[in-house]
């Protein structure tokens, strides 16, 4: 959030209210959506989702991007597959000209920025929201 990348994953964490879960003790991997892969949404789809009526929907979206381990990158391209925090599974591709990808049937999304350290575990930045 501080590096100013991630105003929308900050808003929406927020309105789905995992802010706090995300601040406990972890250890806690995040597939973190920048702010243009939240751009990529289809039109009217956040601002949707942000509505009070739609957190529950909201937390299971954001959930998907969060795995309740510490996963570095050389941990993430060993793997196959990784159990999310809302009980969920994220596949795991790796191809050493195309990088990493992590997603579901639904949607993939290409690791842009890895092993960023935070106090309770690790981010990596991603170019789009993971549907469940």
């Amino acid at each position: 959030v501080e590096s100013g990348h991630f105003k929308t994953l900050a808003k929406a964490l927020e309105a789905a209210g995992l802010i706090e879960t995300l601040k406990g003790k972890g250890p806690f991997t995040v597939f973190a959506p920048s702010d243009e892969a939240f751009a990529k949404l289809p039109a009217g789809s956040l601002e949707n989702l942000l509505k009070l009526e739609n957190k529950d929907k909201l937390k299971a979206i954001l959930l998907m991007h969060v795995v309740p381990e510490d996963l570095l990158i050389a941990d993430v391209k060993k793997i196959k597959d990784a159990k999310t925090a809302g009980g969920g599974k994220l596949d795991v591709t790796y191809n050493i000209l195309t990088g990493v990808h992590i997603g579901t049937a639904k949607e993939m999304a290409h690791v842009q920025n890895s092993d960023i350290h935070a106090s309770n575990g690790v981010v990596h930045v991603i170019d789009k929201v993971i549907m469940p």
